[in-house]
């Protein structure tokens, strides 16, 4: 029975993808409705949907400007920290997909911004929507691959590891292109997770 609840909402999820895809629109323009339960499964996903609702609104009209701003030498630029945070989605997402993340694997294609943009909010709806439909979080554990071997961790690393650093980065982004001159939509509310007309 669980399996066939997991094959049906990744069904679902899979159509839902592609009318995002279809009309154009990328994932978190507002955040999805509630779950009528309260799991773990439902609470961790709705954290990863938080996440890319205020990624998609710091990240949303960037300007080149903005994307190099840097306040200060020692400081990443809005570009650099976009970087930072695709990789930390593809973290978030490989542990839902049960994927490993091989360290010693370096993607060659160098990918533009809104690509960049598109792929981490991607990211984050694939890896919420696999998350959501399970009651049993344990099987999400993050594995790395390097050249001294495999490591495993648990998901609560993943909660205080990715998601939360991907949160406090997507902050960061905010900060920085108030900072340049480019604040983001003031109708964006994150407490409610939707757009005001």
């Amino acid at each position: 029975m669980k399996t066939i609840r997991l094959l049906f909402i990744f069904l679902i999820s899979i159509s839902a993808n592609a009318q995002d895809v279809k009309s154009g629109q990328l994932p978190y323009y507002e955040m999805p409705e509630t779950s009528e339960k309260y799991t773990a499964g439902s609470t961790a996903a709705r954290m990863i949907d938080g996440l890319g609702f205020r990624y998609y609104w710091a990240t949303q009209g960037l300007r080149a400007e903005d994307l190099s701003y840097e306040p200060g030498n020692r400081v990443r630029s809005s570009s650099q920290i976009i970087d930072h945070i695709y990789d930390l989605s593809k973290v978030i997402v490989n542990a839902a997909t049960k994927t490993v993340n091989d360290r010693t694997v370096v993607e060659k294609k160098k990918l533009t911004f809104e690509e960049k943009r598109k792929r981490t909010l991607v990211n984050f709806r694939k890896a919420s929507e696999i998350i959501g439909a399970s009651d049993d979080l344990s099987a999400f554990t993050i594995v790395f691959k390097s050249e001294n071997g495999e490591r495993s961790y648990p998901f609560w690393n993943n909660i205080n590891g990715p998601i939360a650093d991907a949160i406090w980065h997507a902050g960061q982004v905010a900060l920085l292109r108030r900072a340049s001159g480019n604040p983001f939509n003031g109708k964006a509310n994150v407490f409610t997770g939707k757009v005001s007309p």
